[in-house]
This record gives C-alpha cells, sequence and structure tokens, in this order.
C-alpha cells in the first residue's frame, strides 16, 4: 500500500497583485502528481482550472479571473492529496473603466498574438502539444520524402496537419521501432486522452453555477422575445438591441481610436525591438565581420560565422535570410582576401599554415593547400631564376634586388628556413671583410646567393607538403577529422606531382650552377636559358673550393629533411663534376703559376747553394694539395674522384707538367741573356759564411756561369730533397701515379743538370785547356834545347790559379757542386797536358827534367780531384818522358816541387780535401 499523500501547500505567488488576466506563478509543496492529479484552483474565490498549466510537484502557472474578493487565498486542489491550504493571497486590482479596457483589450491582444504564433507553430492556445506524442524514443529511417509523397498523396506527417497520416507520421519517425515500443506508445496515447477528459471534465464541475446562470439568462430572453411579439414599427427587440450594439460599437471605437492606435503602434514598436534585442547577434554580425577581418581577428570571425550558420542557415524567415545573405556576402569576401593573403610571396610557413586552416573552416572550395604549394613552387623557380638574370645583366655591382642584405624579403625568410638547417650545419660561408662583394668573382657570388635562396625556401616548401601529407594542417592536435582525412586522400593522389615539383626546383639548381661553371656539360638548346657567362671572370680552384663548399652545404640542409636521395642525385652529381673540374683547373692553374716562377728568381743563395726558387717550388705544390683537400674529401654518398680512370689519367698528366714547366724554367734561366735580365734584381751570398767570396757580390745580376752553377745547385737539390717531398704529399693526399710522375720528373731533372754541368764545364775548361800550349811554348820555348829547370814556369802556375778561380767560383755557389766540377776540370787540363806531352818528338836532359817537374806539380796539386781517366792521362804523359836515371836529377826534381809547394801553399790550400767541410750556420 502507498503511504498517504500530504495535503497541498501553496507557499509562494508571483506577481503578488495585479488585475485580472494576470498570468501568476504559484509555488508550493504536493501540488499534484501530474496534469491529471490536479482537479482544483481557485485564486479569490474564482476558478482558475481553465488556464491552470501543472509544471511539477513545487509549480503551477495560470491567468488570474475575474474574481468577486479584491483579495483571496490560492486553494489548490488534487486526488491524491485532497484540499489545499494557503500561507500566502493575492490582490485583485481593480482598474478604472478605460484601465480595464485598456488592459481587456492587451490580454485580448496578447491572446490572439499567441493564438497566432501557436497556429503558426501548429500548437492550440490552451495546450501545448509534445513534439513526440508517442512518448518512445524516435528511430528514424532512411526514406526520402519525395517515395512518401508518392506513397501517401496529399497526405502529411504532421500530426497537427488536417490531413495528417499515422502511417506516414510511424514510417517517417518510428521506422526502426519494434513492436513492444509501439504497445507501449499506443499506452501513452491512452493516457494522454483520458486526462484530457478528465481536466475538462474537471472544468465543466468547477464552473457547474456559471452555465446554470448563463441558462436562466437565456431562458428569460427568450421569454422576453416571445412576450414582445414579432413584429413592431421599430423592429424585433433583436434587430435594435443589434442597433444599439452597433451604435456603442461605433463610439467606442471613437473614443479609443486614438488610444488604441498608439498602442498599436507601441506594440509593433515593442516587438521590433524585442526582435532586434534577442537576434542582435545576426543583425550585427556582418558589421561585426569587417571590424574582426580589419584586426585580422579571423578566428572570432570563423566561430561567428558557425554560429550564425548552425542557427539561421535553414531560416524560412525573410528578414533573417536577408541578413544571413549579407553574412554569406562578407564571408565569401573574406575567403578570397584569405586565399590572396595565402598565395601572396613572400610568406611565413606559419603564416601558410594558419591561412589554411581558416579557409578550411570557412569551406572554402577547391583544395587552398595544394593552390599554395604550387604557388610557392612556382615562386622559388622564379626567385631561381631572377637570381640568375640580375647577375647576368650586370645588376649585380653591389646589393642587388635579391642581396644578401638587400632584400628585407629574403632576409627574413632566411632566418625563418636556416634556424633549423643551420643550427645542425652551422653557417655555410665565414665572414668577410666589406669589400669582399668587390673582390669575389660573379660566379661564386651567384652561387652562394642561389644557395640561400634554397636553403630558404624548400625546407618551408618541403615543411608544408609533410604537414599536407599528414593532415596537421588542419588539426595541430592530430585527432582524426572528414578534412584530415580529405587532406590525406588529396596528398596522396598528388604525391607525383609534388615529386616532379622537388625534381623540377633541384635540376633548375643544378641546371643554373652548371650553366655559370660548367657550360660544357650543358645541351646546346639550354645555354641560352641557363648560360650566359662567357665575359665574366675565370674562376681559380680556390674559387671553385669554395663553390662545392656551399653546393655541400646546400645539399646537407636539404639532406636534413629527409628529402628522398633519388630526387638529390642530380645534386650530388652537380659535385662529382665539380670536383673533377676543380681538380683540373687547379692543376692547370699551378702550372700556370709555376711557370711565372721564373720571374720571381731572386738569385739569393743560401748555405746549402740554392736559391729559393725550389722552396718556392715546393710550396706552390704543396698550396695545391691543400687546396685540393677539401673537394678531394669524400662526404657521405660521394664517391672518389681519384679512383676514375679518366681522372686518375689526366691528373697524372697535368703533374707531369707542372714537374716538366718547372724544369723549362730553370732551363730557360740558365740559358738566358744578361740583358734580359731585370737589372732591379742583385744577387748575394749569405753572409752567415765568411769563408765565401766571390765576385757576385760586385754584380747586380750574376754572370751566365754563376747561374748555371746555381741552377745546377738547385737541380741537385730538386732531385735529392723536393721531389721526394713532393712524393709523399702526393700519396699522403691520396694522388695516384706517383711513382710515374716522381721518375719522370728524375729523368727530366737529371737531363737538365748533365746539360747545365756540360755547358759550365765546356766554358771554363776549354780555356784553361786551351792557354797550356800558348803558355808552354812561349818564349820559343824548346824541349831539346832548354836551360837547367829553375822551378815550375808561369803557365802552369796561371792555369793553377785558373784552376782556383773556378774552385772559389763554384764553392761560392756550392761546395756539394766542388769536386764535380773541379774532376771534370782536372780531367781536361791532364787529358790536354797528356797530348802536348805526347806530342814532343824528343826531350833534352833538361827538357825531360823540366817535363816531369811540371807535370808532377800540377798532379799533386790537384791530387784530391783526380779521377781515374785524369790519372791516367797523367800516367801516360810522364811515360812519355825520359826516366831519370841520375840521383842528382832526382834530388833536384824534389827540391823543385818542394819550392814550388812552399810558395804556392796558400794558393793551393784550397785543394786540400780537409778544408772540403759542411759550413755551419
Amino acid at each position: 500500500m502507498s503511504p498517504a499523500r500530504l495535503p497541498p501547500l501553496v507557499t509562494g505567488i508571483s506577481p503578488k497583485e495585479g488585475p485580472a488576466w494576470t498570468k501568476v506563478t504559484i509555488r508550493g509543496e504536493n501540488l499534484g502528481t501530474g496534469p491529471a492529479d490536479l482537479i482544483g484552483l481557485s485564486i479569490c474565490g474564482h476558478n482558475c482550472m481553465l488556464t491552470a498549466e501543472w509544471m511539477s510537484a513545487s509549480k503551477i502557472v495560470c491567468r488570474v479571473g475575474p474574481a468577486k474578493d479584491d483579495k483571496g487565498e490560492i486553494i489548490v486542489t488534487t486526488k491524491s492529496g485532497g484540499l489545499g491550504t494557503s500561507t500566502v493571497s493575492f490582490k485583485l486590482l481593480r482598474p478604472e473603466r478605460i484601465g480595464i479596457l485598456e488592459q481587456s483589450a492587451v490580454w485580448v491582444d496578447e491572446v490572439n498574438y499567441d493564438m497566432r504564433t501557436n497556429r503558426n507553430k501548429g500548437i492550440s492556445p490552451f495546450s501545448l502539444r509534445p513534439s513526440n506524442p508517442l512518448g518512445i524514443e524516435m528511430d528514424k529511417g532512411k526514406v526520402l520524402q519525395k517515395d512518401l509523397e508518392q506513397v501517401f498523396p496529399g497526405m502529411s506527417g504532421d500530426f497537427t496537419s488536417e490531413n495528417f497520416s499515422a502511417s506516414w507520421y510511424l514510417i517517417e519517425n518510428h521506422a526502426g521501432s519494434g513492436f513492444e515500443q509501439l504497445k507501449i506508445a499506443a499506452n501513452n496515447l491512452k493516457k494522454q486522452a483520458t486526462k484530457k477528459n478528465e481536466g475538462s471534465l474537471a472544468y465543466v464541475k468547477g464552473g457547474l453555477s456559471t452555465f446554470f446562470e448563463a441558462q436562466d439568462a437565456l431562458a428569460a430572453i427568450h421569454q422576453r422575445l416571445e412576450s414582445d411579439g414579432t413584429e413592431k414599427v421599430e423592429g424585433s427587440m433583436t434587430q435594435r438591441l443589434e442597433n444599439i450594439l452597433n451604435r456603442a460599437s461605433d463610439t467606442a471605437d471613437t473614443l479609443f481610436q486614438e488610444v488604441l492606435g498608439r498602442k498599436d503602434k507601441a506594440d509593433s514598436t515593442r516587438n521590433a525591438l524585442n526582435v532586434l534585442q534577442r537576434f542582435k547577434f545576426l543583425f550585427n554580425l556582418p558589421l561585426n565581420i569587417e571590424r574582426n577581418i580589419q584586426k585580422g581577428d579571423y578566428d572570432v570571425v570563423i566561430n561567428d560565422y558557425e554560429k550564425a550558420k548552425s542557427l539561421f542557415g535553414n531560416t524560412e524567415v525573410a528578414v533573417f535570410k536577408k541578413v544571413y545573405a549579407e553574412v554569406e556576402t562578407r564571408i565569401e569576401a573574406l575567403r578570397n582576401l584569405l586565399l590572396e593573403k595565402l598565395l601572396e610571396t613572400p610568406s611565413t610557413l606559419h603564416d601558410q599554415k594558419r591561412y589554411i586552416r581558416y579557409l578550411s573552416d570557412l569551406h572554402a572550395p577547391g583544395d587552398p593547400a595544394w593552390q599554395c604549394i604550387y604557388a610557392q613552387h612556382k615562386w622559388i623557380l622564379q626567385l631561381m631564376q631572377n637570381c640568375r638574370d640580375e647577375f647576368i645583366s650586370g645588376g649585380r655591382v653591389g646589393a642587388g634586388a635579391l642581396g644578401l642584405e638587400g632584400d628585407t624579403r629574403l632576409a627574413a625568410l632566411g632566418r625563418l628556413g636556416h634556424s633549423a638547417s643551420l643550427k645542425r650545419g652551422g653557417s655555410l660561408r665565414s665572414a668577410r671583410p666589406s669589400t669582399w662583394r668587390f673582390e669575389t668573382p660573379q660566379q661564386v657570388q651567384f652561387v652562394e646567393k642561389l644557395s640561400d635562396v634554397v636553403i630558404g625556401q624548400l625546407p618551408n616548401f618541403w615543411k608544408l607538403w609533410i604537414s599536407y601529407v599528414n593532415g596537421s594542417l588542419f588539426s595541430e592536435t592530430g585527432e582524426k577529422s572528414g578534412q584530415v582525412e580529405k587532406s590525406k586522400k588529396n596528398a596522396r593522389q598528388r604525391q607525383n606531382d609534388f615529386k616532379k615539383m622537388i625534381e623540377e626546383l633541384t635540376n633548375r639548381l643544378v641546371k643554373l650552377i652548371r650553366g655559370a661553371l660548367l657550360p660544357t656539360t650543358l645541351p646546346q638548346g639550354e645555354l641560352h636559358v641557363y648560360g650566359g657567362w662567357e665575359d665574366k671572370t675565370e674562376l681559380t680552384g680556390a674559387w671553385f673550393t669554395q663553390i662545392i663548399h656551399t653546393v655541400r652545404g646546400c645539399h646537407e640542409a636539404l639532406s636534413t629533411l629527409e628529402i628522398p636521395n633519388d630526387l638529390l642525385q642530380v645534386i650530388q652529381d652537380l659535385l662529382l663534376d665539380l670536383r673533377v673540374h676543380c681538380l683540373m683547373v687547379t692543376l692547370l692553374h699551378t702550372s700556370e703559376d709555376v711557370k711565372r716562377l721564373a720571374e720571381k728568381e731572386d738569385w739569393v743563395v743560401d748555405n746549402e747553394g740554392i736559391t729559393s726558387l725550389p722552396s718556392k717550388f715546393e710550396q706552390c705544390l704543396v698550396h695545391m694539395l691543400q687546396s685540393l683537400k677539401e673537394p678531394l674529401e669524400i662526404k657521405a654518398g660521394e664517391i672518389n674522384v681519384l679512383q676514375l680512370d679518366q681522372v686518375q689519367d689526366q691528373a697524372a698528366q697535368l703533374s707531369v707538367s707542372i714537374m716538366k714547366v718547372f724544369i723549362n724554367c730553370l732551363e730557360q734561366l740558365s740559358m738566358k741573356a744578361d740583358e734580359d735580365f731585370d737589372v732591379s734584381h742583385n744577387v748575394s751570398v749569405d753572409l752567415s759564411s765568411p769563408d765565401r767570396f766571390s765576385s757576385i757580390q760586385e754584380r747586380s745580376i750574376p754572370t751566365s756561369e754563376q747561374r748555371l752553377l746555381i741552377i745546377l745547385s738547385n737541380c741537385q737539390y730538386l732531385e735529392r730533397h723536393t721531389f721526394l717531398n713532393l712524393a709523399n704529399h702526393f700519396e699522403k693526399h691520396g694522388l695516384t701515379g706517383t711513382e710515374k710522375i716522381n721518375r719522370v720528373s728524375l729523368d727530366a731533372v737529371r737531363e737538365l743538370d748533365g746539360k747545365l754541368f756540360e755547358a759550365y764545364i765546356e766554358r771554363r775548361a776549354d780555356p784553361i785547356a786551351g792557354s797550356l800550349e800558348p803558355g808552354m811554348y812561349a818564349g820559343y820555348f824548346d824541349w831539346r834545347d832548354c836551360q837547367t829547370p829553375s822551378g815550375v814556369r808561369n803557365y802552369l802556375k796561371e792555369a793553377l790559379v785558373s784552376i782556383i778561380a773556378v774552385h772559389a767560383e763554384v764553392f761560392t755557389v756550392s761546395k756539394d757542386l766542388v769536386p764535380r766540377v773541379l774532376s771534370r776540370i782536372v780531367e781536361s787540363v791532364a787529358d790536354e797536358m797528356c797530348r802536348l806531352m805526347q806530342c814532343v818528338s824528343s826531350f833534352s836532359k833538361n827538357g825531360a827534367l823540366q817535363a816531369r817537374l811540371e807535370l808532377s806539380t800540377l798532379r799533386d796539386a790537384v791530387a784530391a780531384y783526380l779521377n781515374p781517366d785524369s790519372n791516367a792521362s797523367f800516367k801516360q804523359a810522364l811515360d812519355s818522358l825520359p826516366q831519370l836515371h841520375s840521383g842528382a836529377d832526382k834530388k833536384l826534381l824534389e827540391e823543385l816541387l818542394n819550392k814550388f809547394k812552399s810558395s804556392m801553399q796558400l794558393q793551393l790550400t784550397c785543394f786540400q780535401p780537409s778544408n772540403i767541410q759542411p759550413i755551419k750556420r
């Protein structure tokens, strides 16, 4: 059994006073369990059940009727709790007659307005029918509206329509509902019908006295009509009553026409203001869109547009349609503005993503992301081509339109794209002086500027594509959505197109660089597009090294973006050709530098008997090898250019050519006439050697014989030191064919050494040997008739002095050359002495003694420089002389020899082996 219900208790009413027909809200406790449970409601003694609307067990809404009492309680009666009580009261205001009419008119107008509004909505003026009359969950199917119209012609699924079709309604709203659910729905309909009948019956019971009064009044009127008769002059009673009512109506209209007109106008204004206030968001939206667009608050515009679209996108109200159309016009203008900003160049990656997301939120037609990618691709290509055209046209004297410091747009973009790549790889170029732009060749500036463009733009271009592929352009959180999936699908369809874009960019980069540096590697038809550098400065190996460094930096920056290697292979091929070309150019330019070394010969001889020329030659080649270190270095993905057969052969040939060029320089210096030398070049001797002396110090330039000696000394140094050092350097730097280069170089320098040595011997030995015979027979000397020898004759002393002069000349240049030169000089003199002695037909005793004295003196003086040939010559000469049998002759010969050695001791000291010692610095 259920517990007993408590009686209703009214604890509040709002408002607490008002005229008749005022809408009030009653609050309290136990006000009923539902609309059917509420059976009575009276305020100030008037039954208000007709307008009562049960909201909940604690709230009821109704209108106060024209009660007789000015103040009274609010009594609620329910089935479950019975008659209730009230702790509050309501005061009924009774206004003047005009006020009553105005209030009544207002109430009637409101009721009429509510009835019209509710009728337009399909709702009864006194009861709001629920949107789901069956009271079960709606399960709409996928049956098309036109199919239902064909099945049920002239019918409607709207249950408020006169042509309502229950089948249509069930198919449209409950196609998926089960039988049990439909049974529940039928019970709900029965309950609603019962509640309606009970409510009507309760209303009739509550107003039963009113119906009886009306019945009595109608009966009295009927009796009066019967007693008055039917026809009189003035007409029937009803006719007179109608006339009276018409005149009363006309009088009332006259009295209240102006008042009612003002009221209607005020009501219209109030209704318009209410509509404006209620929908001010929509009416203010066009102006707010303009203001937010000017401020750049595109997010606010998009949010407002989405809200307006959800509320008024399908409205049928003409005013709302007009305002919403204006909103759409502004939004379309915003779409065009955002698309224009998106395609505007230059722009940052952040701005591009932002505009793409805005256009996506605004449901812009087409694919803005791909349009942006395509526009960026064309812009980068144009930047690269403009860079080349500007340099070709000669506009790159200073900082041009695309200058490193002159273009603020690319400077900003450089900061955007370089931030990530330069953190990994560092700057591509070191700091340069302010005159760098005027000293650096145009091609080098062009390659570096072109690399800046690529490194500044291509990373952002690639990142934009990656964002397009993974959908992060439309969802930063990575959550899946229809737009993200659509983006991924579009990206998959356009992968080949984007790959072609990257290929076109890398190919354009490579072709522009080839046109500037390697025009012979381009087809003839492309030279007019990428070439045109013929009148520019020819580049050296050092500049090519810098270019290789720049291109490598560009390749590394692009590799860090995880661009597929096959798309960057053209840059690798370009690097290979640049490295090979740099090697060949460096070797050729080194050959030219070596050829000019002859102009730098200063003929200053050091303690080792060499000038600075061999050292300069070695330094030149070492510098060449050092400059080739970076081009020959093997980076990731590169090959060793020296392992290419063709490159090996060419490099070896050029290296051999460099060696031969230097040897030819030495030969030209040795054969050069005195008048061909620049008198500004002074020759001097290392002053740290006090034992050296020469007439070189007295000359502005060395004599031809001195030059021969100096170059001979240089040749010896080349053979013993320089070429060996260079071979080690070649092997250290990985150059192949070192043995061949060294062998050919040694053969060439030895050939030159032999040629120069013979030339010097010829110039120095011939005069000495040629002076022997005239000196020997001076004064009509005759070996057959001569006096007893008193000493060595002068001609032999002069010959020794000449040999001593040669010794001094050679020793001044190089002590290492002394034995070699003196041996040949002595050999030549000995051979001449042998010939002269053999030509003598006969010797007298004194003649034989004189000849033996001179031969022995000469032989003993130059004994340190005798070789087998000179020994043989002296032996043959002595053998051709008669033998000394007398002891006195032998004694005289020995005395004369000792006398000569004593008198010529100082001069003959240079011929002593002990004096040929290394000179200490």
